[in-house]
Formats: structure tokens, C-alpha cells, sequence
């Protein structure tokens, strides 16, 4: 499911169903699932085990805040519809707004994409920026608090109810501390422990799907002037597994990102960075490069080896009182910057799955709980985005593992419809509104989408795909 198919959030559909719920991580996903829990509990605890800054700072826990990061259509309207003004502080605070049909130089297939004829909002703005008015806005939210410097320990398990009913914590240089809630969400990403801890407990661990891609970015800041807001992606291809992107942020800057898949390394000396750019089929990157000055101290690198999905919706029994988010459900190859905007979708539909939240915390007869519901509604737009993803990063020889069913059909018509989007500026935004998870990937296959596609490749003015 994607924004298009997902009901918008509504504060008044939701009624206080609990007293206390707590998240663990203070990342966007955490954050977002804050906000959503607000509405249905009288107090929600964050507690994140960094040190919190008070402006933009890479963070220790989120190595990847160095590199370049995308909000999407999908995430920026979930999250104007959490924290109304959002984008109005975000641009406030320095961020960016772009056209994505006309500002941004896409390169792929062999060629740049044509100019669209409808304007695409971006926002652009550095990872720790994102999540700083992110931490702004949900400081705002009447009962809530976040907790920094407070390492999670373990859950607390009520046997007799098969039920999470809290957790125990440790502040910096503080004794364990129990801290009781009705409700626990998991939002430490990657690093999860909970599949392990509901082996430990008895409970069954959710199945796990990884598809190795072996995704390297590095990644400089430079200069960039107020009034330029020219931003680049050169997609990798499977006749060319390098790539990369540059994108306007807040402080004049670009952060250019340099990325490769499949042992593709880009380096972390200048020289070779240079060197990098200089390789992609889109000179842009190096001459950018090569004419305004480096303002980063060094060059971040951080490596990304595989998709990985915890499928919790396959899941029969699980303990009550206890939810999974964000990255520790699914974590995708960071190419397509879709983590942001997915996790605001998951809270979406954990936002539509407290509007039908009636003693959640006990199974009626027929098995329901709280957090199968929430599992399958969160499966949802995993689904949709899994095969969008890892479907594409199938098209690379390399990949292995069980790719989704149809996916080589799929990824050839999609090449020749990103063919044909380099003369044509509609299928261009038809491509970018299932990329940026406002329409399904099914959108592509409408009549007249189709007819585009088709109507291209006959008269010539599409080339047969690399």
C-alpha cells in the first residue's frame, strides 16, 4: 500500500485506550510512531540511548546520517499531517524545496529524463536536520517526553497474560530502572533484538528475507550557491553498477553521495573520489566537484550489504502489548531513499489500527490482537515497496535469492519505460509518483500509461534498453 491507497491521518478517529506507551529509538521512525501513540495513550516515553544534539549533528547510532537522504511525497504528507507546519520549519530551519520534475537531472538507461509537465515538491535537507524538527514538533505534543543517554535492557513479560506490560532501562551511569507500559514499540532498526528475544521466550521468531546487494556510499559536502537548486541522481544500471547523487541542503551546501552495488566501492581518499565521479556515464558529479570547494571534514563511507525483511505478518502468536517498526521490520537499499517515508507509512496504519483499538491488550475469542493487526497492515506497504525495491535491485545479474513473482517482466517493461521517459515529461511523473510511494507499482500498467510507453518504443523515440 502507498499514500494513494492508505486513508490520510485524523487525530479524531482515535480514543484514549491506555495510560502509558514507550518507544525504543529515537530515530524518524520512533518519532513518528510517538506522535501516533499520542493520541491514544496519556503519556508516551521515547527513550534513545545517544546523546541527543540540539542542532543538526550526526548522531553515533545512525551511521548512515553523513550521506544523502530523500523524503518522499509518501513521508513528507504523513508527516504535514502529524506536525502541521512542518515543511514551513523544515524550510525554516534551512532545508530545501525542489521541483522534482524540473529541478532534478535523472539519469538512466543511457540518457536523462525529460522535464515533466507537473510540479513534484521535494524536500531537501540533511538526515540529522530531518530529524531534528522531527524531535522539534514531537517535543510540542502535549504527554509526550523523550529520554536520551537511556540504554533499553529487556522487556518485561507478564507470563500469565503472554503480554509485554514494560521494560527495564539504564541511564548513563545509573542503576536499571523498570518502567511499566501498556504498550512497547521496537524502533532500533537493523540492530533489533527482538526477533532473539521472542525466540528466547518461546514465541515464534518472524521468517526473514534478505537479498545481499552489497550497496558502498561515500560521501562529501561542497559548496552549493543560495539561489541553485539543481539536484542529481545517475542511477546504476546492470551494464554499470556505479552511481550516484547530488542533492541541495541547508547551509549552501550539496551533499554529493557516490554509490556502487555488487563490490563497486567508491573511495574515501579525494583523489579517488574524484576519480569515481569522473567514471560515471554523467560528467555533472565531477565537474560539480571539481568547481566548488569540499566543506566536510573528510569523506563519510558506510557500507549497506542486503535488503532485509523480519516478516512479522506471518507470525500466528505473538505477545500483546509489544509492536516492531521502522527498520527492524524491513531495511531497504538505500539507493531509492525510501526508509523515512516508509516508516511514516507505518505509522500511518498504526495510527488506522488504534482507530479500531478496543482492549487491545487481551485476545478476544477469535485470536485478535493489537499487534497481528498492526503486522498486517504494516505487511502492506512493505509489500508494495519490497517488490518495487528488491525488484529492481534483481535487475543487477549479481543478486540472489528468491526474487518476487514477475519480476523480470516487470523490470523489462519498466526500463522501457524509463526509455521513453527521456522524451517524454508524463511518464516521467508517472515513474516518479510509484518511486517517491504515492501510486502502486500497478499504476504503471494503466491503459494510457502503457499506450505512452508503447507509442515511444514503435516510433522510435525510445531506444532499446541497455
Amino acid at each position: 500500500m502507498t499514500l494513494s491507497t492508505i486513508p490520510r491521518y485524523d487525530s479524531e478517529e482515535v480514543e484514549t485506550v491506555g495510560e502509558h506507551a514507550v518507544v525504543i529509538g529515537a530515530s524518524v521512525a520512533g518519532m513518528v510512531t510517538a506522535r501516533v501513540l499520542a493520541d491514544a495513550f496519556e503519556r508516551v516515553t521515547v527513550i534513545e540511548r545517544d546523546p541527543l544534539p540540539d542542532g543538526p549533528t550526526p548522531r553515533r547510532g545512525v551511521p548512515q546520517g553523513h550521506h544523502v537522504h530523500l523524503l518522499l511525497e509518501a513521508g513528507r504528507t504523513t508527516l504535514a499531517d502529524l506536525f502541521p507546519n512542518f515543511g514551513r520549519e523544515l524550510l525554516g530551519s534551512g532545508g530545501v524545496l525542489v521541483d522534482a520534475s524540473t529541478d532534478l537531472i535523472h539519469y538512466e538507461n543511457g540518457g536523462t529524463l525529460a522535464e515533466g509537465p507537473e510540479r513534484l515538491p521535494l524536500y531537501c535537507a540533511s538526515r540529522p536536520l530531518f530529524e531534528g524538527v522531527v524531535r522539534s514538533r514531537l517535543a510540542s505534543v502535549d504527554g509526550v517526553s523523550i529520554r536520551d543517554e537511556c540504554q533499553f535492557s529487556d522487556y518485561r513479560l507478564d507470563e500469565s497474560r503472554m503480554a509485554v506490560n514494560g521494560l527495564t532501562v539504564r541511564a548513563e551511569g545509573g542503576a536499571a530502572e523498570l518502567i511499566t507500559a501498556e504498550l512497547v514499540v521496537d524502533a532500533t532498526g537493523r540492530t533489533s533484538n527482538t526477533p532473539r528475544w521472542l525466540d528466547r521466550r518461546g514465541f515464534e521468531s518472524p521468517p526473514v528475507t534478505e537479498i545481499d546487494i552489497d550497496v558502498t556510499y561515500s560521501t562529501v559536502a561542497i559548496e552549493r550557491p543560495t539561489d541553485d537548486l539543481r539536484t542529481w541522481l545517475v542511477a546504476p544500471s546492470p551494464t554499470d553498477p556505479r552511481g550516484g547523487a547530488a542533492v541541495p541542503i541547508e547551509r549552501d551546501r550539496w551533499l554529493v553521495t557516490l554509490f556502487g552495488v555488487h563490490g563497486e566501492r567508491p573511495p574515501t581518499d579525494e583523489a579517488g573520489f574524484l576519480a569515481y565521479a569522473d567514471s560515471l556515464a554523467l560528467p555533472d558529479l565531477h565537474r560539480l566537484l571539481e568547481r566548488r570547494r569540499w566543506v566536510s571534514d573528510g569523506i563519510a563511507h558506510h557500507p549497506f550489504p542486503s535488503n532485509r525483511r523480519h516478516r512479522y505478518e506471518a507470525l500466528e502468536r505473538v505477545p500483546h502489548g509489544l509492536i516492531v517498526t521502522g527498520d527492524a521490520i524491513a531495511s531497504f537499499n538505500p539507493i531509492y531513499g525510501q526508509g523515512m517515508s516508509v516508516a511514516a507509512l507505518e505509522a500511518l496504519q498504526l495510527h488506522h489500527t488504534l482507530a479500531r483499538a478496543d482492549g487491545f491488550a487481551l485476545a478476544d475469542p477469535g485470536g485478535h490482537s493489537l499487534p497481528l493487526e498492526f503486522y498486517d497492515r504494516a505487511g502492506n506497504v512493505v509489500d508494495d515497496v519490497w517488490d518495487l525495491t528488491v525488484g529492481s535491485d534483481f535487475a543487477f545479474p549479481q543478486t540472489e535469492g528468491n526474487n518476487p513473482r514477475g519480476t523480470d517482466l516487470f523490470n523489462r517493461y519498466v526500463s522501457r519505460l524509463v526509455q521513453a521517459a527521456q522524451t517524454d515529461g508524463t511518464l516521467r511523473n508517472e515513474y516518479y509518483r510509484v518511486v517517491r510511494l504515492e501510486n502502486p507499482p500497478t499504476s504503471l500498467l494503466r491503459p494510457s500509461v502503457v499506450r505512452r510507453v508503447l507509442f515511444a518504443c514503435r516510433s522510435g523515440r525510445a531506444s532499446r534498453p541497455n
